[in-house]
């Protein structure tokens, strides 16, 4: 078996020794059979008699020619084509040269398409067979003649169906390879996904408890030497920013953990519901935040619950740093119709060149998590001073929508 195998992948890399072989069996087949000749009355003895000099010359030189087929199939087969129609006019027998004829229209109808292979075919068909029983030397009705229409169509009808076999068989190679490449790049779109949602939350998470405690950090220097009452407190504000960093960083580092690590802190989801102890964080910090809500009977979806809350969070942490001593924020979460409404607004002198015109990744972020739920965002100086964030978030997530049986 693996002297088979060898000898099939040595004939695959070197075809055209392949094709000198076929047209060394045919050459053989072709002279065997030149000297067998019926002798007798019935039909039914056989003697052996050599073929004359012309038929063995039109022999060899059709078989010489296959060996190129694969090169130059149609001119192959005008040459063996010529060959045997010399050979039905003058030879005796005449049969065998037609042989290289039936191998070439093969060769043509697998490597050609099927109008040509129907063309091509009737054509040899016809002109063989009608030298044949015109010009030849046995009697129209002979059988030789009807078989060099057998073998002819026979020669056709095989080369076309391995076309079609080949065809259908590289179709499904394609097929397959552009399945494995669209796996292959939805794969890399999902990773990509992931890591800009994991660097989303990684810098709401550590923007907004950074800026906390520079904040607390800079009134305990303030007032360390004169209020070391009120130093101690921001230094607790101070410790209670950095837990609450550490905590959202644990459970945000949790989503990068394999099956087999032990289960992250199952801390509370942030979203809306802790909204007053966000905004109690920035009090503590000494932004005044105003809190207003309706959307009281409304079950929000995880995405947009968490999408809403990153919004304020990192609205109010842009405040903080940018708006200015005496600045107040102003935060609304409202249902409106379809959408829940999300407005940030602060009233400091700072917030129009700083926040409007920086190069951090905050407004990237929250634009591209209203846009991930199909929602808009909107934001920019307000009149008089101050700036001003609004988000407008689809309850139904699109997610939602397209599982919606219609």
């Amino acid at each position: 078996m693996s002297t088979l195998r060898r000898a099939r992948y040595q004939f695959k890399a070197h075809p055209l020794t392949l094709d000198a072989v076929i047209a060394a069996a045919v050459l053989l087949c072709m002279i065997s059979s030149a000297f067998a000749a019926p002798d007798g009355d019935h039909g039914v003895d056989w003697g052996a008699r050599p073929p004359n000099a012309l038929s063995l010359l039109l022999m060899v030189l059709a078989a010489a020619a296959l060996v190129l087929r694969r090169r130059s199939a149609l001119a192959v087969l005008a040459a063996t084509g010529t060959f045997a129609l010399i050979e039905c006019v003058t030879g005796d027998p005449r049969a065998p040269v037609a042989m290289t004829t039936v191998i070439a229209l093969y060769t043509v109808a697998s490597t050609t398409d099927r109008a040509t292979t129907w063309r091509v075919g009737l054509l040899t068909m016809t002109v063989l067979t009608a030298a044949a029983m015109l010009a030849g030397p046995l009697p129209w009705y002979a059988q030789e003649n009807v078989a060099l229409v057998a073998w002819t169509g026979i020669g056709a009808t095989a080369g076309d169906a391995v076309r079609s076999h080949r065809a259908f068989v590289q179709a499904i190679r394609e097929r397959a390879e552009r399945a494995e490449r669209t796996r292959e790049e939805e794969a890399r779109r999902r990773v990509a996904e992931e890591r800009l949602r994991i660097a989303r939350e990684l810098h709401d998470v550590v923007a907004h408890h950074i800026a906390l405690v520079n904040v607390q950090a800079g009134v305990v220097a303030h007032v360390m030497d004169r209020r070391p009452d009120q130093a101690k407190e921001a230094l607790a504000h101070v410790r209670e920013a950095s837990r609450s960093a550490l905590d959202e960083l644990r459970a945000t580092v949790g989503l990068l953990r394999q099956s087999d690590d032990p289960a992250a802190p199952t801390e509370p989801a942030s979203g809306l519901g802790r909204l007053d102890e966000l905004a109690g964080t920035f009090r503590n910090a000494g932004l005044p935040v105003q809190v207003a809500r309706a959307y009281q009977d409304t079950e929000l979806p995880a995405a947009v619950d968490l999408a809403a809350y990153r919004i304020v969070q990192e609205a109010l942490t842009n405040a903080q740093k940018h708006a200015g001593t005496g600045a107040k924020a102003e935060v609304s979460v409202v249902r409106v119709g379809p959408n829940i409404e999300v407005t940030v607004l602060d009233d400091g002198a700072g917030a129009t060149g700083a926040t409007g015109t920086g190069g951090g990744h905050g407004l990237l972020g929250m634009r591209e998590r209203v846009t991930a739920l199909g929602g808009t965002l909107t934001t920019g100086p307000r009149y008089g001073g101050g700036f001003r964030v609004h988000a407008i978030l689809p309850v139904q997530t699109r997610a939602r929508a397209e599982r919606k049986p219609v």
